[in-house]
């Protein structure tokens, strides 16, 4: 199992310990300014109902992106970082 896998596998226990599902969660996401990176994580979550907002950074070279979304349970908590995994630059937090 390598170290992502083992992330997830780790997130979805303490999810489940630790939440009742259906729950509102909390995505936390730095991304350059490099390219369209805000408007791609914003395109995962547009048509789901998701609270979007962002702040630019003092320096104006990384947006702070925050989701807020209804999800039903830990597998959707997961399957939506794996969703934006791919995009260039990406922290999660």
């Amino acid at each position: 199992m390598d170290k992502k896998e083992k992330f997830y596998k780790d997130l979805k226990i303490k999810l489940e310990d630790n939440t009742k599902f259906p729950s509102d969660y909390l995505y936390k996401f730095i991304v350059p300014t490099t390219k369209n990176q805000v408007e791609e994580v914003e395109s995962f979550f547009k048509d789901k109902k998701a609270k979007i907002s962002t702040r630019a950074s003092k320096t104006g070279k990384y947006v702070s992106v925050s989701v807020l979304i209804k999800v039903k349970n830990a597998d959707e908590v997961i399957a939506y970082y794996h969703l934006v995994e791919g995009i260039e630059g990406l922290i999660s937090l």
